[in-house]
């Protein structure tokens, strides 16, 4: 029964509140000692506060027995990137460069909006350093692996947050994407995830890495991210980027369907290397979209290669984000990261001018776009999960993540959602995602796209193997 807990929605937990069936104490304990039996393999967490959850599940349950919840996600066990600032837990961002000393007197908007909604905050999820490539891992906690095959990654940055989730370690995780960092790891793990509108969940203090940053919900249920989606996307002051206050209950027609609804399906995104069998396992989903009633049409927006734009940004916010450390604390960096700042530092001013330039038509490329298609189907990630401890695949064409992850970063430089949803398993038993992309602003769009996909074709019942 504590497993059956540890696995049910934040919907379902949230309803079981309601009528005095299940209480916060029992969903924190049963999260609590699934971390317990499993993070020591998974190393999905890097802190527990085990006695600060408990406090506030039993604060919790006093206000539910009163029939007086303080927000929508009161009582659910809810976990945070260690990229993110929580007021008494060290943020330490996958790195030795930081001092673990503090003072850690802040919570960045969405952890705010998590306690104002009486979430239960189980600690802190791993990154690698910075949150800078794609799988997790880094000197500070080691490897972090997958909750269905422990040799394998679970993708990253936010590894954490999408082992924890699948394995049942809190309902709702806290993750950020720079250029795929939700949606690699909720495809690898199972898990639905998404990058909403950038400035729609404000973040502070600013990403280095400027405005391809985001920070977003990862969840086993694509219900359950637009409840999360809407406690996190009320406005903080902090935020200068945060898009205009306007309440938007993300739940609200998630349940219309997508009939008569125009969808591209791009297999390979204008020729990118894909996997064999994860373009078959998205195809049969884009003929699921088509049964449910959507207008599929196969084409590919005409975006080119975005790569060395997207590089050339990054490369310039990591040299923004570590170039400034002394020497000592900057020989302490991961090696790859180090040549990666070093690279960012040599970009001159007019070639960083000239990438936002070419953003900036990609941008409007999209926008232009959307004019004809509502959505934009493409695979998540372009290769199944591979072995922990790796950069990149063996069989990897580039040398850093972005070769094997081409579908995500694009949608980084546009700013715009995509949420990624569970569409299937590998031979081997490892998660793929179909990738979902909307119009600026349309996040309500893709939750609801993604949510007739999940009720069809659900598989979350599905739970990974380790015991």
């Amino acid at each position: 029964m504590s497993d059956d807990i540890a696995f049910m929605p934040a919907t379902r937990l949230l309803a079981l509140y309601r009528t005095r069936k299940l209480s916060p104490v029992e969903a924190t304990k049963a999260a609590l000692r699934r971390i317990a039996r499993h993070d020591r393999a998974l190393n999905a967490y890097c802190l527990v506060d085990e006695k600060g959850a408990l406090k506030a599940a039993r604060e919790s349950e006093k206000r539910w027995a009163k029939g007086k919840p303080c927000g929508l996600v009161d009582g659910v066990p809810t976990s945070i990137k260690d990229l993110i600032l929580t007021k008494g837990w060290p943020t330490l961002r996958g790195s030795l460069t930081v001092d673990p000393k503090g003072p850690w007197r802040d919570d960045a908007p969405c952890v705010a909006r998590l306690r104002e909604h009486g979430a239960v905050l189980l600690g802190k999820t791993t990154t690698p350093e910075f949150g800078w490539k794609g799988v997790t891992d880094s000197a500070l906690t080691g490897i972090t692996r997958n909750p269905w095959d422990l040799r394998m990654t679970p993708g990253g940055s936010s590894g954490g947050a999408a082992a924890a989730v699948a394995a049942g370690m809190g309902q709702l995780a806290i993750g950020t994407d720079g250029g795929g960092s939700i949606r690699i790891p909720s495809s690898f793990s199972g898990i639905v995830g998404i990058k909403a509108q950038f400035g729609r969940v404000p973040a502070w203090p600013a990403s280095p890495f400027g405005t391809v940053a985001h920070v977003g919900p990862m969840t086993r249920t694509v219900a359950d991210t637009a409840l999360m989606l809407s406690v996190i996307a009320e406005p903080d002051a902090r935020d200068w980027f945060s898009l205009a206050p306007d309440a938007i209950d993300f739940r609200r027609g998630i349940d219309k369907g997508i009939k008569g609804l125009s969808i591209a399906y791009s297999a390979d995104l204008g020729g990118r290397k894909v996997d064999r069998e994860v373009a078959a396992i998205v195809a049969a989903a884009v003929k699921r979209l088509a049964a449910l009633g959507a207008r599929i049409e196969a084409v590919d927006p005409a975006i080119g290669d975005p790569g060395p734009v997207f590089q050339t940004l990054w490369f310039a916010g990591a040299a923004n984000a570590l170039g400034s450390l002394a020497k000592a604390k900057f020989a302490k960096v991961e090696k790859r990261l180090q040549e990666v700042v070093t690279m960012g530092r040599r970009i001159a001013l007019a070639e960083y001018q000239a990438a936002m330039t070419a953003r900036a038509a990609i941008g409007s490329t999209m926008r232009q776009f959307h004019q004809r298609h509502a959505l934009l189907a493409t695979p998540m990630v372009a290769v199944p999960a591979f072995e922990a401890g790796r950069l990149v695949p063996r069989d990897s064409d580039g040398r850093d993540w972005p070769a094997w992850t081409p579908f995500s970063f694009p949608f980084n430089l546009t700013g715009q959602p995509a949420i990624t949803v569970p569409c299937g398993f590998t031979k081997a038993g490892l998660p793929v995602g179909l990738q979902l992309v909307g119009p600026p602003f349309g996040e309500a769009l893709v939750l609801r796209a993604a949510e007739a996909y999940q009720r069809a074709y659900p598989l979350t019942e599905r739970r990974p193997p380790i015991a």
